[in-house]
């Protein structure tokens, strides 16, 4: 469940994961010897060690000079393909339940619009620096940024952050599907994709980088940054609200837990109940060039737990989780 990248510019994918160079006149533009690498929807450049969408990089190189954080900024990161839009419709329904409550429930925006864009992504789709600085605050804002590419006063002026990730199998195989989704010219192949994942040339990636940021700043800070797993939320939905209502200042009185809000947030945001909603299974944007098309349906798949089994070997699973234990081992963060 990733941002979507409005004004992507794709150039036609190339099967074969080669880092190739730009043909810029270096001088002028810097970007251009960075290295760039076909084989997803869109050519990826690496930037600060982190794999970026062509199109959407010089946007996302000015967030960590420009964007303006307020101390009681609440920011939900997220690994792409680990639970953003359900993760954005939580906190959304969460924050806003005093305003939008549950007895006209068919007045609740949820209902029309998709939850991508009722939280806006820092820098990105919707997510102007300019527009967010027009915002009241307290804010409620995303990224799929990796940490070190935000500014430091997130963390020196005490900014909360939820961050969600997901076992990397699952997040793998819910990225290939996604990316055949959106891209209307050629597919990337199972092998070629767990190449690229594997090697860390995926959107914001190397995967374990990003966790690993996000997971030692919840160490740090246990107050400031909230660690959630996908599969907690698939697993404990009911738990989750209820700990992520505490950590955003508005926990559930008692009052409304006798009444059943905090279920009512649950079965709102379930993912049976958005993926059923008319905006999100006929709705969509365009990116600018019109090579891409992002429906919402894409974004909603299956919403299950260990779905890698279907489409990844033993081999497959066995190399990913080998990596998964060299890149965390010593962190304490496992799956």
């Amino acid at each position: 469940m990733e941002q979507v990248p409005v004004d992507t510019k794709e150039k036609d994918s190339n099967k074969t994961p080669v880092a190739i160079s730009a043909e810029t006149n270096h001088d002028n533009n810097p970007i251009a010897i960075l290295p760039t690498r076909e084989g997803w929807s869109t050519p990826l450049i690496l930037y600060n060690n982190c794999w970026l969408r062509s199109n959407m990089l010089t946007k996302f190189m000015l967030v960590k000079e420009k964007f303006k954080s307020r101390h009681d900024d609440v920011i939900l990161a997220t690994h792409p393909k680990s639970g953003t839009t359900w993760l954005k419709a939580l906190a959304f329904t969460i924050v806003n339940r005093s305003y939008y409550s549950f007895v006209n429930v068919d007045q609740h925006p949820l209902l029309t619009q998709n939850p991508q864009n009722l939280v806006p992504f820092i820098g990105a789709h919707g997510g102007d620096l300019d527009y967010l600085e027009t915002l009241p605050s307290p804010r409620l804002l995303a990224t799929h940024l990796p940490l070190s590419m935000l500014p430091s006063t997130v963390t020196t002026m005490g900014c909360r952050i939820v961050y969600l990730c997901r076992e990397p199998k699952d997040a793998f195989i819910s990225r290939w599907h996604f990316d055949n989704k959106i891209a209307k010219g050629a597919k990337t192949d199972l092998n070629t994709a767990f190449t690229m994942f594997c090697e860390g040339c995926s959107p914001f990636g190397p995967f374990w980088e990003h966790y690993l940021q996000y997971w030692k700043e919840s160490l740090q800070r246990p107050q400031e940054v909230l660690f959630l797993r996908y599969e907690e939320i698939v697993s404990c939905p009911l738990k989750v609200v209820r700990d992520l209502a505490k950590f955003l200042r508005v926990p559930f009185t008692e009052e409304e837990e006798r009444r059943g809000v905090d279920q009512e947030v649950v079965g709102l945001c379930s993912f049976k109940s958005l993926s059923n909603l008319d905006i999100n299974k006929n709705g969509g944007v365009e990116s600018a060039d019109g090579k891409l098309f992002i429906g919402y349906s894409s974004l909603f798949r299956q919403g299950k737990t260990g779905d890698w089994v279907n489409h990844m070997s033993k081999d497959m699973g066995e190399k990913l989780d080998l990596l998964v234990e060299d890149k965390f081992r010593g962190s304490g963060l496992k799956f």
